[in-house]
C-alpha cells in the first residue's frame, strides 16, 4: 500500500460525495475529450482540502478520467458484439503484480476460452495453469462465465508464474488432490478430524468425507502460507471453500474451522495486495465474525471467561480486527479503519511474547510453537507456561487413547453394518460401557438413528424385543480362517475379520489390511502373499505338488489363489496410500493447535504501515 493508493481512495471518495462525473461535462465533451480548464481548476479545490499537492491530484484525476472512459468504451462494445473485457492482474507468489494484461471474451464462452486469452496474452502454452480468480472463486474452465457470476468490466486475479513455475505450481496442486482423496477413502486410518482438545469427531460417512476433503485442503493451504508462498495457498484455500461449500450449514456454523479458513483467504488477498478482491474480502470477514461471535460469545465474553483475555484464540480476533480495518481503509470508511486497527493494536501488544523466554522453553526442549502459545496463555509467566503444556500434552494423549478404541469400533461397525445405516461409534461406546450386550446396543441405536436415551430405553424396556430381532450370525469358515492365517495375519484379528464380514473373504482382507498400525506389518503380507503366489502360481515350481507334501502351502486351488491375487493388489493398493499420506504429511506441523500460532510479525509491519497511512 502506498501514499499513491491512499490518494486515489481520498480522491474517488471526493467525487463520489460531491456527484463529479469525470467523463460528462464540464470535464469532458464528446469529439473535443479532456477540458483542461476544469481538470486544472478541480485539482487545485480539492488538493487543498485532501492536504495534497496540486501536481499529484491533477495527475490522479486525469488518471482516473481516462480509467472511466475506458468502462465506457468496454461498455459500449459489450452492448454491441457481446464481447467482454476484463483488466486481469497477473500475480507472483510473494504479493507482486508479475503484469497487467486486458482480455476479451464473450461471457457465453466456457471459463476455458478466458484461460486460452490470458495465456495467449502471457506467452504460455498450457491454458490449464491459468488459475483465474473472480469474486473468491476459481474459475471453472467447464462452465460459461456467465453462469459464474463474471460480469463486463470486471477486475480479475490471475495466478500463475513463468512456464516452468506454472507447471509445478499446477502439478503440485493436482498431486495434492489426489494424495487427499485416496487418504480420505483411508476410512479414518491416516486422517482424522479433532477437536483442540484431540476428542475425535465422528459424523456419517458422506459429511465425513466431504468436510475431511475440505479441511485437508485447508491445512496444505495454511502449509503454504507458512511458507510464504502465497499464490499456491490461495489457490488451495479456494479449493477447501468450494468443498466447504458442500458440507452441512449448521455443522460449519457451529465449528469455527470455515471462520478461519475465510480469514486466511483474505490475508492472502493482502499478501497478494489484491484489492480487487475487496468485496469479496468484506464478505469473508463477515463470516468470520459471525461465526467468531457463535463460538465465543457476543463480545468473545464466553471465551474470554473461560480461558481469560490472553488466551491465544485472541491472536485470531486481532488478525480478524487488522484486516477489517485494512478493508475499511480501502472504502475509505477511515474512522471505522481507525477504530479496528486501534483494537488490532491493543491486542497485539498484550499478546507479544518475550524472546528470551520462548528460547528458554525451547532450550528446555519444548516445541517453539508450543512455548509461545502456552506463554500466551499464561500471560508470559514462564512456570505456569511448562505446567500448561504438561497438562495440555496429557489431555490430548488420554483423549486420543480413547479416541483410538472408538475408532476401531468404528471401522468394525462399518464393516458389520455396511447396508445398516450409520451407527454412531462413541454412543455405542457409551452404553457397552454401561454393561449392554453390543449386537443389543448396535441394534437399538440403528432403529432410534443414534439418539442415546430412546436407546437406552430399549435396552431397559425391550431387549427381547431386540434380540429376536438381531441379524443371524454364521460360523467362522475355518477353511477361510486357515488361508488368512497363511497370508500372514494374525489368528485372532482373521478370526473377527470374518465375523465382521459373515466370511467375505476380499470384504475380511480389506477390514484386515485396514487394521494394520504400521506399513512394515503390511509388507510383511505382501511378502508372504508373493511368495505364495511365485510358489503355487501357473509359472512356480510347485504348481504341481507331491502327494507325500504335507505342507498347507500345497493345498491352494486354482480359486484360492485367485482371491489370493485379488488380495496382493488390495495389499499394494494400501501400500500407495501409505505414500500418498507420507507425501501429504511432509509439510504439516504435529502440533495440534498450530492454527493458534500467528507470530504476529506480518500483523505488526502491516499496522505499522496502516496507521502512517491513516495519519497522512
Amino acid at each position: 500500500m502506498t501514499q499513491i493508493d491512499n490518494t486515489f481512495i481520498k480522491l474517488r471518495a471526493q467525487l463520489r460525495e460531491r456527484d463529479i462525473k469525470l467523463w460528462e461535462e464540464p470535464y469532458y465533451l464528446d469529439g473535443v475529450g479532456s477540458i483542461e480548464s476544469e481538470m486544472d481548476r478541480l485539482a487545485g479545490t480539492l488538493s487543498g482540502d485532501l492536504g495534497i499537492s496540486v501536481s499529484n491530484c491533477r495527475c490522479a484525476l486525469t488518471e482516473m478520467q481516462d480509467s472511466a472512459l475506458r468502462k465506457l468504451a468496454e461498455r459500449k462494445e459489450f452492448t454491441e458484439t457481446g464481447l467482454a473485457t476484463f483488466n486481469v492482474r497477473c500475480v507472483d507468489s510473494k504479493g507482486g503484480t508479475a503484469q497487467m494484461i486486458e482480455v476479451k471474451c464473450s461471457l457465453g464462452a466456457p471459463g476455458s476460452e478466458l484461460q486460452n486469452a490470458v495465456a495467449k496474452r502471457m506467452g504460455l502454452t498450457d491454458p490449464s495453469h491459468v488459475k483465474c480468480i473472480s469474486a473468491g472463486r476459481i474459475i471453472d474452465g467447464q462452465r460459461t462465465l456467465a453462469a459464474q457470476g463474471v460480469k463486463n468490466s470486471q477486475q480479475l486475479m490471475v495466478v500463475v508464474g513463468s512456464q516452468v513455475q506454472g507447471q509445478e505450481l499446477h502439478e503440485r496442486i493436482q498431486r495434492i488432490r489426489a494424495d487427499v482423496e485416496v487418504i480420505v477413502d483411508a476410512d479414518h486410518r491416516f486422517m482424522q478430524m479433532e477437536d483442540q482438545n484431540g476428542r475425535q469427531i465422528f459424523l456419517p460417512p458422506i459429511e465425513n468425507r466431504s468436510l475431511l476433503m475440505a479441511m485437508s485442503m485447508y491445512e496444505k493451504g495454511r502449509a503454504a502460507i507458512q511458507r510464504e508462498q502465497f499464490d499456491e495457498a490461495l489457490l488451495l484455500l479456494l479449493e477447501a471453500d468450494e468443498l466447504f461449500s458442500q458440507c452441512n450449514s449448521q455443522f460449519l456454523e457451529a465449528v469455527d474451522n470455515y471462520a478461519l479458513l475465510n480469514l486466511d483467504i483474505v490475508w492472502c488477498y493482502l499478501c497478494l495486495k489484491n484489492i480487487t478482491q475487496l468485496p469479496d474480502a468484506q464478505r469473508r470477514l463477515e463470516i468470520c465474525e459471525k461465526t467468531f461471535r457463535l463460538s465465543y460469545g457476543n463480545q468473545f465474553d464466553r471465551l474470554y471467561s473461560i480461558k481469560g483475555s490472553s488466551c491465544p484464540e485472541r491472536a485470531l480476533i486481532m488478525r480478524l480486527r487488522l484486516l477489517q480495518g485494512v478493508v475499511f481503509f480501502h472504502q475509505n470508511r477511515r474512522n471505522e479503519a481507525y477504530e479496528r486497527l486501534e483494537e488490532a493494536g491493543k491486542a497485539l501488544d498484550e499478546l507479544k511474547a518475550s524472546d528470551d523466554h520462548i528460547s528458554l522453553l525451547v532450550e528446555m526442549g519444548y516445541d517453539e510453537s508450543e512455548a509461545r502459545l502456552a506463554l500466551r496463555s499464561c500471560a508470559g509467566n514462564v512456570d505456569r507456561a511448562i505446567q500448561f503444556i504438561q497438562e495440555r500434552r496429557e489431555k490430548i494423549s488420554e483423549e486420543r487413547k480413547t479416541s483410538a478404541r472408538v475408532s476401531q469400533l468404528n471401522q468394525e461397525l462399518k464393516e458389520g453394518n455396511s447396508n445398516r445405516g450409520w451407527i454412531d461409534p462413541r454412543g455405542v461406546s457409551r452404553l457397552i460401557e454401561m454393561g449392554y450386550d453390543r449386537r443389543l446396543v448396535v441394534e437399538a441405536l440403528k432403529r432410534t438413528k443414534n439418539n442415546i436415551d430412546r436407546s437406552l430405553d430399549l435396552l431397559q424396556n425391550h431387549s427381547e424385543e431386540l434380540r429376536a430381532n438381531l441379524p443371524s450370525t454364521l460360523a467362522v469358515d475355518e477353511t477361510l480362517l486357515s488361508t488368512l492365517q497363511q497370508l500372514g495375519f494374525q489368528a485372532s484379528s482373521a478370526r473377527v475379520a470374518l465375523e465382521t464380514t459373515d466370511n467375505d473373504f476380499p470384504k475380511a482382507v480389506e477390514y484386515l489390511l485396514r487394521s494394520f498400525a504400521s506399513k512394515t506389518e503390511l509388507l510383511g503380507v505382501i511378502r508372504a502373499m508373493t511368495k505364495i503366489l511365485e510358489e503355487h502360481g501357473p509359472s512356480g515350481s510347485n504348481r504341481t505338488t507331491n502327494s507325500n507334501d504335507a505342507s498347507p502351502l500345497a493345498n491352494f486351488s486354482g480359486s484360492k489363489l485367485t482371491l489370493i491375487e485379488r488380495a496382493l493388489r488390495q495389499a499394494k493398493s494400501e501400500m500407495e496410500t501409505y505414500t500418498a499420506f507420507k507425501r501429504f504429511n511432509e509439510d504439516l506441523s504435529d502440533n495440534n493447535p498450530d492454527y493458534l500460532d500467528l507470530p504476529l510479525v506480518q500483523e505488526e509491519q502491516i499496522l505499522m504501515e496502516y496507521r502512517k497511512l491513516l495519519e497522512r
